[in-house]
């Protein structure tokens, strides 16, 4: 299925996209929940972030070329940081250009949507705590990021984690073409299986520092070929399966 979160006259609902129609939900997709019977046309609802999370749990390095192109070596762990919840962007948000900042990067990234309460989860169990999948971009104000040391600063603006515009149970996350494109040229193009850390890995060793709670994203890496962008720009992510993730650049 294709979960939805999405705004009509004032409410918000969940719902199960089918085509170019979404079939609205009473409950959630990470509990109960069933058909309600109204369907809206997309082009009449506001798309918003497919779920809410207390946290986006970000991991740097995970393909092997991005880490080449920082010079950097090939990590034996995943490379672990955070985005707050104030950072979340929906699809066709604006993504907001901060003052300090004078260099401002797009990276293409597979999240990972948890659907379930998860601590201490075995590898072997651990696809069983995810829900789905969605494109997400981890936009970092690249200047203010040391090659070395914490990256928080760089990555936790507000706006600075668009993800969306659904979430899907019906990919192999392991084999999936990504890419990103500013202004319609393709500026990364790479697939999934070059992850370092794959998804289910990724989970169960999370689970076992900090307690993933229903609605968490994990983004999984990004590829090489990272670079800078400018006021109006518009940057989309496309992921297999996915749809595709676009902003503009305010």
């Amino acid at each position: 299925m294709k979960y939805v979160r999405f705004a009509y006259q004032g409410t918000t609902s969940y719902g199960l996209l089918e085509e170019d129609t979404i079939q609205a939900i009473k409950g959630t997709p990470f509990g109960e929940f069933s058909p309600t019977g109204k369907t809206f046309p997309l082009d009449k609802v506001e798309l918003l972030t497919p779920c809410e999370y207390s946290k986006a749990i970000c991991i740097g390095l995970n393909y092997s070329d991005h880490a080449v192109e920082f010079q950097l070596p090939i990590p034996t762990e995943p490379v672990v940081f955070m985005k707050p919840s104030t950072a979340a962007l929906a699809h066709l948000g604006v993504i907001r250009y901060p003052k300090q900042s004078h260099r401002l990067d797009y990276e293409a990234e597979l999240a990972i949507v948890i659907g379930k309460r998860a601590k201490n989860v075995p590898i072997l169990d651990a696809e069983n705590y995810i829900l789905g999948y969605t494109c997400a971009n981890d936009i970092t104000a690249r200047d203010l990021q040391p090659k070395q040391g914490q990256w928080t600063v760089a990555k936790s603006f507000d706006t600075f984690c668009p993800f969306g515009p659904f979430i899907s149970d019906e990919v192999d996350p392991s084999n999936l073409t990504i890419e990103s494109r500013v202004n319609g040229k393709t500026m990364q193009k790479s697939n999934t299986k070059n992850l370092i850390f794959g998804a289910t890995f990724l989970v169960s060793y999370l689970s076992n520092i900090m307690t993933l709670l229903p609605g968490d994203i994990i983004l999984t890496g990004t590829p090489g070929g990272i670079s800078g962008m400018h006021h109006g720009d518009t940057v989309e992510i496309l992921i297999e399966g996915l749809g595709v993730l676009k902003n503009t650049i305010g």
